[in-house]
């Protein structure tokens, strides 16, 4: 079947020109909403800050207007729009009926009735459409066992790429409406990105692209262009303070571990699932693969390099999706700065599984991932300067983020309780609903 998608490249665009006050629904905080809604991509310009708007009898505010030719200027100056998507995954868990059961971790793409949710899914499918999400597929995942009579089985559910504020938007509303049907039905919905030991976790990975007068930027004569690399090279500076966005909390870190399709390293590639950032293959080709598939198919002419995107890996559904994709913004522009960036891309690069006995000295020269919430906090506080530019984030946004990651007090904790099955138990239940 041939996908036929809407163009979000050509979204209509509008600047929104006004204050902004922290309480009281009035200027950008009442435009905002309205506008997306009639799927306009608002690019609000801030003209003052107010703490509360001027109906009250005290407020306090700070005057933008002296910035306002700097900020439409740098706007010009780069002319790239970052977009975004993300694959949404999560485990539906209903009492066992015992009739066509599935195979032990082998759900990745499976059919009725051994998959007992896809009904379920396509509704909520639906009804995010309805809410305005953008949604490429949905399907059934790896993950998929019975525990205490009760089935769990594991979904995915595939979003477009769009500009980077709709694409955190359609993942909270998504979760929150699968959340509200799942009730509806009396199933039980959970995001957490370690569900039991030794099964599939659940991850939330976010494609992403450069976009510049409508055109993709991430391949160049049908290979993956300078700008694409450099992005890349920013992820592999920025990979190991990101985990404080994707992955917050102590059950995050028992997903990240070798021979569970998540990252440990510090790498890129086009050619496994052992890597950090993955570059799907196949839009690069010339070739017409519908019809290749289909050979009674006319050749549809379609342009598949507008599709490329790379894609973190690490992120799960514990994650502050709008921080998360925020950081991961800063992360490309990053890349765009530094001046080694290609050599950065260049020395990460791999094309070998690196967790295979043949590639250790490979394994052995990337650096590692934080193992924990403390060790991410570490990390976001020696990066964080890089955040905190162009007040992307703010101070006291980073100090709550490393104060609550270090609240955990899990820095030994993955080692602590290996192979203790029960205690695994334990931590999985208490971050159960998280995101």
């Amino acid at each position: 079947m041939k996908e036929n998608f809407p163009d979000r490249s050509h979204q209509p665009k509008a600047a929104l020109i006004n204050d902004f006050s922290s309480f009281g629904r009035c200027s950008l905080a009442a435009a905002l909403p309205l506008l997306s809604a009639l799927k306009v991509q608002c690019c609000p310009v801030p003209t003052a800050i107010f703490t509360n708007h001027t109906g009250f009898r005290h407020f306090s505010w700070c005057d933008f207007t002296d910035r306002l030719q700097s900020y439409i200027k740098d706007w010009k100056a780069t002319g790239l729009e970052f977009q975004a998507m993300g694959e949404l995954e999560y485990y539906v868990i209903a009492p066992d009926d015992e009739c066509y059961p599935a195979v032990d971790q082998k759900g990745y793409h499976e059919s009725a009735p051994y998959a007992k949710f896809n009904e379920f899914r396509t509704q909520c499918m639906a009804y995010i459409a309805q809410a305005g999400g953008q949604i490429k597929y949905g399907h059934s995942e790896v993950g998929n066992f019975t525990i205490d009579g009760r089935v769990y089985e594991q979904n995915e559910i595939e979003f477009l790429p769009v500009p980077a504020e709709e694409a955190a938007d359609q993942l909270m509303i998504a979760k929150w409406i699968i959340r509200n049907l799942a009730y509806q039905h009396g199933y039980d919905i959970t995001f957490a990105p370690k569900i039991t030991a030794g099964k599939a976790g659940s991850g939330l990975h976010i494609h992403m692209r450069i976009v510049k007068d409508g055109q993709n930027q991430m391949l160049d004569s049908g290979v993956l262009s300078s700008t694409a690399r450099k992005a890349i090279a920013g992820m592999m500076q920025l990979a190991p303070s990101i985990t404080a966005f994707g992955n917050t909390n102590p059950t995050s870190y028992f997903r990240l571990v070798p021979h569970q399709e998540a990252p440990t390293n510090i790498c890129w590639g086009d050619r496994n699932r052992s890597v950090l950032v993955r570059v799907p293959l196949g839009w690069a080709a010339k070739a017409d693969m519908c019809q290749l598939a289909n050979p009674l198919e006319a050749a549809s002419h379609y342009d598949t390099t507008q599709k490329q995107t790379v894609e973190m890996r690490s992120p799960d559904g514990s994650a502050d999706i709008y921080q998360l994709i925020a950081g991961l913004a800063v992360a490309c522009r990053h890349g765009f700065e530094i001046a080694d960036a290609l050599e950065i891309a260049e020395r990460t690069y791999v094309n070998v599984n690196i967790h295979q006995k043949e590639n250790a000295d490979k394994l052995n020269s990337l650096a590692c991932l934080p193992d924990s919430c403390e060790a991410s906090a570490d990390c976001l506080e020696q990066q964080r300067e890089v955040f905190e530019k162009y007040n992307v984030f703010s101070p006291a946004m980073i100090d709550g983020i490393i104060k609550r990651l270090r609240s955990y007090g899990d820095r030994t904790l993955r080692a602590d309780i290996d192979g203790n099955q029960e205690e695994m138990l334990k931590l999985v239940h208490r971050y159960f609903h998280c995101g």
